[in-house]
């Protein structure tokens, strides 16, 4: 894991695309914070900038970082809730441009994955995650269900885990809003 996380910083620093495990499914990442290599991204998966994607962050105190203003109810949300769970906030910041919404809003996950907690941890930003599949295609579960295509065209591909066969779930998603209201986007 150690030398995966390595050369992960290395790649995403240098603002390239890692295919790697999450708390939910296997995703393609970048770094959160530079749009160039958030386009990498759109464009391998063949998706339309419009669509947002979502982040992961290690703790609360990184999550202060990137959003303008938490809801309470997002916090009371995330304290009782153990399943992985995305919270889309209002306003993100710090952030690249093309990650967020047309209104501003911004999808954030505080991973509990210790491989994703580290290497969140020794980058010091938040990291994109998005399926690793092409746009419209179903999302693979485990590695092996991940196309060559993908696996072809990231610049680096994390060996943790790939003989895992646990079949992990995409996240539930909630949107916050400032006042409270909670709209249910992904069960």
């Amino acid at each position: 894991m150690h030398q995966d996380i390595q050369k992960c910083i290395e790649v995403l620093a240098s603002g390239g695309t890692i295919l790697y495990p999450t708390d939910t499914i296997w995703g393609i990442g970048c770094d959160a914070t530079q749009s160039h290599a958030t386009q990498k991204v759109y464009q391998l998966k063949q998706r339309e900038d419009a669509k947002a994607m979502l982040i992961l962050v290690n703790s609360a105190d990184m999550l202060s970082r990137y959003v303008e203003e938490i809801p309470a109810m997002a916090d009371e949300i995330i304290e009782i809730n153990d399943d992985p769970l995305t919270i889309i906030y209002p306003v993100g910041r710090n952030l690249a441009g093309n990650l967020l919404s047309p209104d501003g809003a911004i999808g954030i996950r505080i991973t509990s994955d210790p491989f994703c907690t580290e290497l969140i941890r020794r980058f010091r930003k938040p990291l994109v995650s998005t399926s690793a599949n092409i746009a419209g295609q179903p999302a693979p579960v485990i590695f092996s269900e991940i196309s060559a295509e993908i696996k072809s065209v990231v610049d680096y591909t994390v060996a943790w885990r790939q003989d895992d066969h646990i079949k992990r779930k995409p996240s539930c998603i909630l949107k916050v809003k400032l006042n409270g209201e909670i709209e249910v986007i992904r069960k």
